[in-house]
């Protein structure tokens, strides 16, 4: 089965967490939730920490301070509506998937996130991922019926892998 995610690991501390294969499962389970298939798509994760995720934030969204996850769409897919669904992406061929763009994630944020709610790590991880992966597919939580759509999907999602409900 060909890897839906390249991974680029900057913080040596997501070699230990098992990230490629906790993303690729979220990522699988939040695409199938979707109607989409996993073959044809790709994206890139960068795992860093909080210096690098912060300076991010800060070129591109003008807020100089850590957070936890960051997506970049490869193209704009939103909805003009508000609650409506983004525009679907179309798969490429199994040997030039169509990129769905780049997301990063900070160590530093996610596991004080995690120790701070008691939830596992990797709950928490695989719930940003899905999370950012809504991203980049057009969805967003800015207004209320986007978020209500949004989180939907991402506690089915989570629900695929056993996962509870993290707005609860």
């Amino acid at each position: 089965m060909e890897p839906l995610v390249d991974i680029v690991v900057e913080d040596d501390r997501w070699e230990a967490f098992g990230l490629e294969a906790l993303a690729d499962r979220a990522l699988r389970a939040a695409l199938e939730e979707l109607g989409l298939p996993a073959i044809g798509f790709t994206l890139c994760l960068m795992a860093c920490d909080d210096a690098r995720i912060a300076a991010l934030n800060g070129d591109f969204r003008g807020k100089a301070k850590a957070t936890n996850v960051l997506s970049w769409p490869s193209e704009e897919r939103g909805s003009d509506d508000e609650g409506g669904q983004p525009d679907r992406p179309e798969p490429g061929p199994a040997d030039d998937p169509e990129h769905l763009g780049d997301i990063a994630i900070s160590y530093d944020t996610c596991l004080a996130e995690a120790t701070a709610a008691g939830e596992p790590a990797a709950d928490h991880v695989t719930h940003l991922v899905i999370h950012a992966l809504l991203h980049l597919l057009g969805y967003d939580h800015i207004r209320e019926a986007d978020a209500t759509l949004m989180e939907g999907i991402e506690v089915r999602a989570l629900a695929r892998l056993g996962l509870s409900d993290p707005y609860l």
